[in-house]
């Protein structure tokens, strides 16, 4: 067995005598050999998808490989994760300079940058995160969205290029996939072209244990435009990418591949898909597929092949260069600002006005309405906030005044209706933040985190500036009842890794963790906003930003202090109401507001101290699971909280059925004096 070559079988520029199953077999011989050092990975869908990969590298995709980050790049996203060595192969033969030979050897070992599935950050090349299924599939449909954006803002001479993304059955089998490919399709993003690895294995065996469907017209019903072709005919594949790219819409080419192509025994099976070939199995590979050298080893006229097409965008890359410097000044200021995610001057001293009035006028309204406040005037100074919600916009308050709808008629629009998509959402927000130029925010019901909760955490995890808008974030959104009221998501969410959780008490720490989340380079923020109406509890102005040590003294003891109430959001109302009540009875009580349980964990000890009170009595009020308030209420503190899911009743009832109450904060103080 070996790669197929055609009469029409062109090599790539500068390396007329190097055949594209030579460079393709380059790629599975890497793939084999990586994983068998490892004794551990996914070696079938690399030797699989070896065609398809080739054929894009050196003919379509525009990219400088000595130029990682060129904004006007093609990006190319491996949503099938687990075939990690198709990217790290592709990036070390087209010259990546970080991914070396040394990288690959160390495959899914500890530090190596060519981890078990690709890892955002890692190397240059490696455009988003993927293992998840479906999830890269979705980013690229952020990031395609993204480019259109970016179009219709500064001008197709330096906004001009495509997304590609190699999806496999596991992909399109998540129900992710579906909320993204009809997205997609509804915004005609026709410079997304989807590459389906169609090779009918999973892992436990062929795809028809699990499913029949027919993904061309699953495509087509939704509006894409589709081809399928044989994924080991190097001509057939370059034909099907230059018909997508001539599309009006996005395009998927479902490729039949045989997984482990030229394994002996194991290919076109399950025994190729999640485990190393084996000695004897690669040395029958390397017989089939004409490859006699030693592992690892890429003979010198194919690498200098693949690396003629790593710099076959270099040209491109420079002449965009002049095109930038050709732009008027303030055009190519805002371009370099936007993609390099530095925000403009001034949106901070609107907020701090902002803030100004909240004191003054005093608004008792809900932190959602204030958050929609925060947005408008936000939306004036940055014009890279990219909006949205889940069909919920009227409740979120997420579309500022003035926003114009982004849809397939209007690309320069910052307003996105993303319909009843929460997972896609997320991801294709993790798209929109991976491609830059763009902060993407978007809201939904706190509830509905639990939707989509795979994107937040790898927002997490690729530190991406994304803003979550959650509102109706307790049993305070009344009578929709348990099914829509939060209970433990505050602390499942609290428990993802770089992920800044926000719950406000009232309009003006609204205001500051907004500009805290704005303002945050490393990680993606959520805020937590009522649906009921909060008064405004710092009846001072002052410049400080007190959110954003996690957790201040709202208001100090009188006396001596003998108990520290801590409480976010609506809940800080009732801990002010609670000591007013304990000084009436002459124990002094400190009310601490912590909007930011991860803020306040990165500060100092002694502050810490001096907020807690280590000698008071410490109990907690949140209308949620006290799953994790311990830590700030030990050694013998409480929570007043939810034990169990809410009911469906008028908040104020429900607060009483929940003895989420001051009389109950008053009597938990009291009790542990």
């Amino acid at each position: 067995m070996q790669a197929i070559t055609t009469a029409t079988d062109k090599p790539a520029a500068g390396a007329a005598a190097v055949s594209h199953a030579s460079m393709a077999n380059a790629i599975r011989a890497l793939a084999m050999d990586a994983v068998e050092a490892a004794n551990s990975g996914h070696p079938g869908m690399p030797m699989g998808m070896a065609d398809v990969a080739t054929v894009l590298f050196t003919r379509h995709l525009k990219f400088d490989a000595g130029r990682p980050d060129w904004p006007d790049r093609d990006r190319f996203v491996l949503s099938a994760g687990h075939g990690s060595m198709l990217l790290y192969a592709l990036l070390h033969l087209t010259g990546y300079a970080d991914v070396t030979i040394k990288a690959l050897r160390n495959f899914r070992q500890l530090a190596s940058l060519a981890a078990g599935h690709p890892e955002y950050g890692h190397a240059g090349g490696i455009e988003t995160t993927t293992g998840p299924l479906g999830q890269g599939l979705a980013n690229a449909v952020g990031m395609a969205l993204a480019e259109r954006h970016l179009a219709a803002r500064f001008g197709s001479d330096i906004v001009d290029h495509r997304t590609y993304a190699v999806v496999g059955d596991g992909c399109l089998m998540e129900g992710i996939s579906q909320e993204a490919i009809t997205f997609a399709a509804h915004l005609r993003l026709s410079r997304l072209t989807v590459l389906f690895d169609d090779n009918e294995i999973s892992i436990d065996g062929p795809t028809g244990l699990a499913t029949s469907e027919d993904q061309i017209k699953r495509f087509e019903a939704a509006g894409w435009h589709t081809q399928a072709i044989d994924g080991h005919d190097a001509h057939a594949i370059d034909v099907a990418i230059a018909a997508a790219c001539a599309s009006d819409a996005p395009s998927l080419i479902a490729c039949r591949t045989q997984i482990a192509f030229g394994a002996p025994t194991k290919a076109g099976t399950s025994a190729a898909h999640g485990a190393p070939l084996g000695a004897d199995e690669i040395a029958g590979a390397r017989k089939a597929l004409n490859w006699p050298h030693a592992p690892f080893e890429i003979p010198e006229d194919i690498l200098g092949a693949w690396r003629e097409a790593g710099k076959r965008g270099a040209t491109a890359s420079a002449a965009w260069d002049t095109k930038l410097s050709n732009e008027p000044a303030f055009l190519r200021g805002a371009f370099e600002r936007a993609v390099t995610g530095m925000l403009p001057d001034g949106w901070r001293s609107v907020l701090d006005e902002l803030k100004k009035a909240f004191v003054k006028d005093a608004p008792k309204q809900a932190s959602r309405v204030s958050s929609g406040a925060v947005l408008d005037e936000l939306a004036r100074e940055v014009p890279e906030l990219l909006g949205g919600s889940a069909d919920l916009t009227g409740s979120n308050n997420t579309r500022a005044k003035g926003q114009k709808v982004l849809s397939a008629d209007n690309y320069s629009g910052t307003y996105l209706h993303y319909g009843i998509r929460e997972h896609a959402m997320g991801a294709m927000m993790n798209g929109l933040a991976l491609h830059g130029g763009v902060v993407p925010y978007a809201g939904t019901f706190l509830v509905f985190a639990d939707y989509m909760r795979p994107a937040i955490r790898l927002a997490a995890l690729m530190g991406l500036r994304v803003i979550y808008v959650m509102t109706h974030d307790s049993i305070g959104l009344g009578q929709d009842g348990p099914t829509h009221q939060p209970v433990e998501h505050l602390a499942s969410l609290r428990a993802i890794p770089n992920l800044d959780v926000f719950r406000p008490a009232d309009a003006v720490e609204t205001a500051e963790c907004w500009a805290l989340a704005l303002a945050r380079g490393n990680g993606p923020s959520l805020l937590a906003l009522s649906r009921q109406g909060l008064p405004v509890l710092r009846g001072t102005y002052s410049t400080e930003n007190k959110c954003a040590r996690g957790a201040y003294i709202l208001a100090e003891a009188k006396g001596k202090r003998r108990a520290t109430l801590i409480a976010t959001g609506s809940e800080v109302e009732i801990a002010l109401a609670a000591r007013e009540q304990l000084h009436g009875e002459g124990i002094g009580t400190a009310v601490v507001s912590m909007p930011c349980w991860e803020l306040f964990e990165i500060q100092d000890h002694d502050y810490q101290d001096a907020v807690l009170g280590p000698n008071t009595v410490r109990v907690a009020v949140e209308a949620a699971s006290p799953f994790g308030w311990a830590r700030w209420v030990t050694p013998d503190g409480a929570v007043v909280g939810m034990m169990g899911f809410g009911a469906s009743a008028p908040a104020p009832a429900l607060y009483e059925h929940f003895a989420i109450t001051a009389e109950n904060a008053v009597k938990a103080v009291k009790v542990r004096l």
